[in-house]
């Protein structure tokens, strides 16, 4: 059984395959975002082009200037309209918006001064974009679609009188549209870099998350297989002693003192069916419910089957208190009993002097939780915090093999609850089972 134990432990330790997250999530992020950006640029510009022309007089030919606004509206348009038309190719789409971007502002640069505009500064931001969320070849092909484009405005341009010079008394309209490029283009680097910088980070988060699981179901595989190539292996043995010491008690009561040799068999029996039980448990039937579907059974059912488990002593120092003795709630039975099992037993190994176990359960909120409460010696922090890892365990070898609580933990997990403690030194441990009260609801089913 020890062997067993390192087998199962190797096997956890081992490094499994993670998954490869290949395809550049960025893209994808950006997507929508682009799409607000865009909506935002095309009507804070045209303000500003309005503002110019009838605020500070200045002579500018509206129809070249607002022409490529509404190129750039009616193709975010077609953008915001019909997404998915352009999810299968984010690069490709982004890249191509960007370069449209950066031919449109160059035309309005053209009709506003050429160089001399101080607006020239929004060449940056589409460059900005490029390197957050496209490839190194988009910003780069940016780049130098931006300077090309900036150098032609010196020799294709319609000369402004208001931005040749600051010769004029008081602030010119040149600083002042300087000051205004410069918010502009920091506000929209700042916002869109951020919102993707954000929406990246969650979804980095969102991967290692799945990653841990995955790899956390591969062990659990490795694990359960392993125990049951270790059933399979002891399962023939076992019978043959179980079988062996029916016969044994059998034949002890031929004799003329029967009763030693009696004792010893049925002595015999009940460690075989300890070994069977330690088996069934190895075999992770507390994490999974092995297909098994929910169905509604009384709680109070519920607790007396664990409960029947133990012999009629331990039985006797548990002491239920159910708020409702006619709830009824609805999930995988069995496997919710070998849960419910494996926190007595760690209550009723940690209790001291004969104390009592208190079993509590409730219904809140839509879930039901079962309060399990020892008054044991209690634990430390440190190991409160590994309490539900795997093979970790405070008992003496050969008591337990640290796998109970970290199978009833994942049951819990895979139910949509959870499973917590609290801990006073000296005084005791709670460990607290949190389910849903229904367990068939489609939203439950989905993630079991």
């Amino acid at each position: 059984m020890l062997a067993s134990q390192e087998g199962l432990q190797t096997a956890w330790n081992s490094p499994s395959h993670e998954p490869k997250f290949t395809k550049d999530l960025a893209p994808d992020l950006a997507l929508p975002w682009v799409v607000r950006l865009r909506y935002g640029i095309v009507f804070g510009e045209a303000a500003i082009v309005l503002a110019m022309t009838y605020a500070f007089r200045l002579d500018l030919p509206l129809l070249g200037t607002l022409a490529p606004l509404a190129i750039v509206f009616c193709s975010n348009l077609l953008l915001h309209r019909t997404p998915n038309a352009f999810v299968r190719f984010p690069q490709r789409t982004l890249g191509a918006v960007f370069v449209l971007d950066t031919l449109c502002l160059s035309v309005m640069l053209a009709f506003t001064g050429g160089p001399a505009n101080p607006f020239t500064l929004l060449y940056l931001v589409q460059i900005t974009l490029s390197a957050v969320v496209l490839s190194r070849n988009w910003t780069w092909v940016l780049g130098l679609l931006s300077t090309v484009c900036f150098g032609l405005l010196f020799f294709f341009h319609l000369p402004l009188a208001a931005f040749q010079g600051h010769d004029h008394p008081g602030i010119s309209p040149h600083l002042v549209g300087m000051w205004i490029a410069f918010i502009v283009a920091a506000g929209l680097i700042t916002f869109f870099t951020g919102r993707v910088s954000d929406a990246l980070r969650r979804r980095e988060q969102e991967v290692l998350t799945l990653q841990e699981q995955i790899a956390k179901h591969e062990r659990l595989a490795s694990l359960a297989t392993l125990a049951a190539g270790a059933a399979h292996e002891l399962g023939t043995p076992l019978g043959t002693i179980a079988v062996v010491a029916r016969e044994l008690e059998r034949y002890g009561s031929t004799l003329p003192n029967p009763d030693a040799v009696r004792d010893d068999a049925k002595l015999i029996r009940s460690e075989v069916e300890r070994c069977r039980l330690i088996l069934q448990r190895m075999s992770a039937k507390g994490a999974e419910p092995l297909g098994e579907s929910a169905r509604a059974v009384p709680v109070i059912d519920l607790l007396n089957e664990a409960l029947g488990q133990f012999s009629e002593p331990q039985r006797s120092s548990v002491l239920m208190e159910i708020a409702d003795p006619g709830l009824v709630t609805v999930l995988p039975v069995q496997a919710a009993v070998q849960s419910l099992v494996a926190l007595l037993q760690n209550a009723m190994d940690a209790n001291a002097n004969g104390s009592r176990v208190v079993v509590k359960a409730f219904a809140a909120e839509g879930d039901i939780s079962f309060s399990i409460s020892d008054q044991g010696t209690g634990m430390s922090d440190a190991v409160l915090r590994r309490i539900s890892e795997p093979f970790f365990t405070t008992k003496e070898p050969g008591r337990g093999m640290g796998l109970g609580t970290f199978l009833v933990r994942l049951f819990a997990e895979r139910l949509g609850g959870c499973l917590s403690f609290e801990s006073i030194q000296g005084k005791g441990t709670t460990a607290t089972l949190k389910l849903p009260l229904n367990c068939s609801r489609p939203e439950l089913r989905a993630s079991v």
